[in-house]
């Protein structure tokens, strides 16, 4: 694994967080109000809320251990990524990587607290669930990983020095 590969994973992770980012300070301003706006039909709208679970909202009182969870996440992918041999499956660790980073993000700086703070979520997707853009990440980055395992991308040219310097 070359530098310039890490840097440019690094640069997808960090166009992941501050797309993320800045959709949150605007969903914060444009959605403040309590409103739903229809995107697509009912399928698709924009209505603002404050997660302090997972997904689904799913163990909403217990915040801080998304945090520490998406902590250790965050920090054992940075050694992971490092070790990664080919180009598709290291882009798409940035991305995983950039939207763990989004909604951890929120957990440290956003309301109630640091370490306590709620996931902004402004996508609204029918009756089943509200996300952000960090969780439009987080899923097809995962749904990419299975992808690559299943058409076994690994058996695809490794990240050499011959293969880096074109």
């Amino acid at each position: 694994m070359t530098k310039k590969n890490l840097v440019l994973a690094a640069f997808i992770a960090a166009v992941v967080v501050l797309v993320d980012q800045l959709s949150k300070i605007w969903a914060l301003t444009a959605l403040s109000d309590g409103q739903t706006i229809p995107v697509i039909g009912d399928f698709i709208s924009l209505h603002l809320v404050f997660n302090p679970g997972a997904a689904f909202s799913f163990l909403d009182n217990a915040t801080w251990v998304f945090t520490i969870l998406g902590t250790i996440f965050v920090a054992g992918a940075l050694f992971f990524i490092r070790r990664l041999h080919t180009a598709s499956l290291l882009y798409t660790a940035a991305v995983i990587w950039g939207g763990a980073l989004g909604n951890l993000i929120d957990r440290f700086v956003r309301p109630p607290g640091i370490a306590r703070g709620h996931v902004i979520d402004f996508i609204q997707y029918s009756d089943w669930f509200i996300g952000n853009i960090a969780d439009i990440a987080l899923v097809a980055g995962f749904g990419v990983l299975i992808l690559i395992e299943i058409i076994k991308a690994d058996t695809a040219p490794t990240l050499t020095e011959d293969t880096e310097q074109e």
